[in-house]
């Protein structure tokens, strides 16, 4: 199906068979460009299905951690932000020790905002000299809420993800830097004092190679319950589903193909993955870490349960550990455990 809609103002939404794009009149996106990138798209997933090095373990997904990781972050640590700054640190050791826990050896990306000294933690695995994929997944949270969602939930997907990698060190091609994030939350004051923002610059001006950034942020909240799922246009409704039920790889159009290959990868987990590609105007597409990457001409990915177009709890209190549907989140990890294990091999 090919459905085009032009709105008063220059942006064009365009309906490609199962697809969506948005354009922008004063950028020159046109149609026919929306179905190169998807012909090109398609390329690259049928050689990743194709490859013979792709790999589906089955492994086991450790619900159990990630309802205690969950737990810590915003039950026992609570808020965390420069604001409660003592929760921050503590959420910064917890993580540390935890890599730690896992047999990796963390490293802490130190700077100062606000006259307080704040922290990426970094993991590593695989080749320290070969290009780089990150997962990274932020670990402050909004004001005084506990962030279960927002976002302990990616939190512990990395780590489980960091578990789960260990085996194949010795096979891995590619280095993967597991990366938690402070400030996310900080986005809105100051995009450049976000971890994120700070990391994605010392890469650049070590002129280090990163063939994909994949942000985790917010994995973990899903919904049976007719009309759950809102977008910021209507007529996304006609392309996809109403019910929260899926999780969505999310890009902007430049970095279409990293996003149609880790979404094939995610996609042999038994969870519904769809995926958008969309410009950075759009309300929520550049909401988190991926977007700092943008910024320094680095290839950056989301994946989201789409934050407050479905989780009514969004930067509120009932964001708590009870609220999040851990067997579906555990699918989400698996799904970005392919992703990150096949994109490293």
């Amino acid at each position: 199906m090919l459905f085009t809609k032009k709105y008063h103002w220059p942006i064009t939404i365009t309906l490609i068979g199962s697809s969506f794009l948005l354009g922008c009149e004063s950028t020159r996106f046109e149609v026919y460009k929306d179905e190169n990138i998807q012909q090109e798209e398609s390329k690259e997933v049928l050689q990743a299905l194709a490859s013979a090095a792709n790999e589906f373990p089955d492994v086991n997904i450790d619900i159990d951690y990630l309802k205690a990781v969950v737990n810590q972050l915003t039950i026992e640590i609570g808020p965390r932000d420069l604001q409660y700054y003592q929760g921050l640190q503590q959420a910064k050791s917890y993580v540390s020790d935890e890599f730690r826990q896992l047999g990796y050896r963390p490293e802490l990306q130190q700077y100062k905002v606000e006259g307080k000294t704040v922290a990426n933690v970094i993991a590593s695995i695989g080749p320290m000299d070969a290009p780089r994929i990150i997962i990274g997944a932020h670990y402050d949270a909004y004001g005084s809420q506990p962030g279960a969602d927002d976002n302990a939930s990616g939190v512990a997907g990395m780590l489980e993800i960091a578990k789960l990698l260990k085996p194949y060190e010795k096979r891995l091609r590619k280095r993967v830097d597991f990366v938690a994030y402070t400030l996310e939350e900080h986005m809105p004051i100051n995009r450049k004092e976000m971890g994120s923002y700070i990391h994605a610059k010392s890469l650049r001006q070590a002129n280090t190679i990163v063939e994909a950034m994949v942000s985790l942020e917010m994995i973990g909240y899903f919904s049976d319950q007719p009309n759950s799922q809102q977008y910021p246009y209507e007529d996304m409704k006609q392309v996809y589903p109403t019910t929260a039920n899926f999780v969505v790889v999310v890009s902007d159009v430049a970095n279409s193909p990293i996003r149609g290959r880790f979404k094939t990868f995610m996609s042999e987990a038994d969870i519904r993955v769809r995926s958008l590609a969309a410009p950075s105007f759009v309300d929520g597409i550049d909401r988190s870490d991926h977007a700092s990457f943008w910024r320094f001409n680095y290839p950056g990915i989301m994946v989201t349960d789409t934050s407050f177009y479905r989780n009514p709890n969004y930067h509120k209190v009932g964001d708590n550990a009870a609220s999040l549907d851990y067997e579906r989140m555990a699918q989400v990890v698996r799904g970005a455990f392919y992703g990150t294990l096949n994109f490293a091999l």
